[in-house]
């Protein structure tokens, strides 16, 4: 059992209050998380608010403030966390349907550990942190997210004659995007029965033939 599980089956809904001095700032973090994941299951992400987390935490404003700076800030610690600029990926640049799958499986399995109630509340339109997150600002992807990665990788791969050269890579990288979204919105419906690490390499593999 995680942390983040125990302190939302321990939680009780409490009047906000300024916590003792001994209180642990990790602890106040992972309530505070705790308590935004429990009502995203119950009401959807739209409830969200400082207010209804902090009493459902069961924590001051002041706490939730010293970890995040607003709503907007908790709500991409969901999305956030693994930069994607660094990390390695064991499939072969020659395999870029397989690489980039293996790339977006990183972040896929973050969501599904969060669980299938968590998700079918969270991705939703109307959730401008995913919204901003797998967005572009200007015409480009975020550093460190996982669109900016997947372009990079598509453009070795271009590079190396695995793609053709006249291929534009920048759009190819926000489609793939489009299909994992996809991927991912079938996977909610399905209530997790779909193998989506399956229906994502088979989508990319169709679509850079």
């Amino acid at each position: 059992m995680t942390k983040v599980t125990s302190l939302r089956r321990t939680m009780k809904m409490k009047k906000c209050g300024r916590p003792p001095k001994k209180d642990n700032p990790e602890e106040n973090k992972e309530k505070i998380i705790a308590a935004a994941i429990a009502l995203i299951e119950e009401q959807g992400a739209d409830c969200i608010t400082v207010r209804r987390v902090c009493e459902k935490a069961d924590i001051a404003t002041g706490t939730f403030y010293y970890h995040f700076r607003n709503k907007d800030d908790l709500m991409m610690h969901f999305v956030r966390g693994l930069s994607f600029e660094t990390v390695e990926l064991t499939a072969p640049p020659s395999d870029i349907a397989g690489r980039i799958t293996e790339l977006y499986m990183l972040l896929i399995r973050k969501y599904m550990n969060l669980g299938i109630a968590f998700m079918r509340s969270f991705y939703t339109p109307d959730n401008q942190a995913l919204h901003t997150y797998m967005g572009e600002k200007d015409g480009k992807f975020a550093a460190g997210t996982v669109m900016a990665r997947c372009e990079r990788e598509l453009v070795t791969a271009q590079a190396e004659g695995c793609i053709q050269k006249n291929a534009d890579i920048h759009q190819m990288s926000a489609d793939i995007c489009t299909i994992v979204k996809g991927c991912i919105f079938e996977w909610c419906l399905s209530e997790g029965k779909m193998d989506i690490e399956a229906a994502v390499q088979r989508m990319l593999k169709a679509y850079m033939a």
